[in-house]
């Protein structure tokens, strides 16, 4: 059945398959059957070109799909994610980057290496020499939900 579509269908066959991996896309999550429903548009168009053709047959008209699918998803890759713009917020969803160089006043003493800071509304595990309670410090890293400080 399927192969008396293709042969009927001809070039067009692969025109069908490439909207049928588009349409997929939109009930499907990921946006990844874009790139491959764009490569067989793409294959297809070439079908149209050299359906006659006699070196055009279904093993290349394969390999040229392939091909086109991986060039056409890394290159959709690089114009999508390539971009790093720059942005007024570089620490939107890194909150404990976005603290490195403030100071704050230590709730616990440090000892051993580790202690405590209020910033803000929020109490964080700090790593740093070992200091008293009250004294002034200042956040010069952050890893994870340690901060690194160092006297102010």
């Amino acid at each position: 059945m399927f192969d008396n579509l293709v042969v009927e269908l001809g070039p067009w066959s692969w025109w069908l398959a490439g909207l049928v991996l588009l349409a997929a896309e939109l009930i499907l999550p990921g946006f990844f059957l874009v790139w491959i429903g764009l490569a067989g548009i793409i294959v297809g168009a070439l079908s149209l070109v050299f359906w006659d053709s006699a070196f055009w047959i279904w093993q290349v008209q394969g390999l040229v799909f392939a091909a086109t699918a991986v060039i056409v998803t890394l290159l959709g890759r690089r114009y999508l994610y390539g971009s790093n713009q720059a942005t007024d917020e570089p620490f939107l969803n890194q909150r404990s980057a976005s603290l490195v160089g403030r100071t704050a006043t230590l709730d616990q003493p440090i000892t051993e290496g580790r202690g405590r800071i209020r910033l803000n509304d929020t109490y964080w595990t700090v790593k740093g020499p070992d200091l008293p309670v009250g004294t002034r410090v200042k956040v010069v890293a952050s890893s994870g939900r340690d901060l690194t400080v160092e006297p102010a």
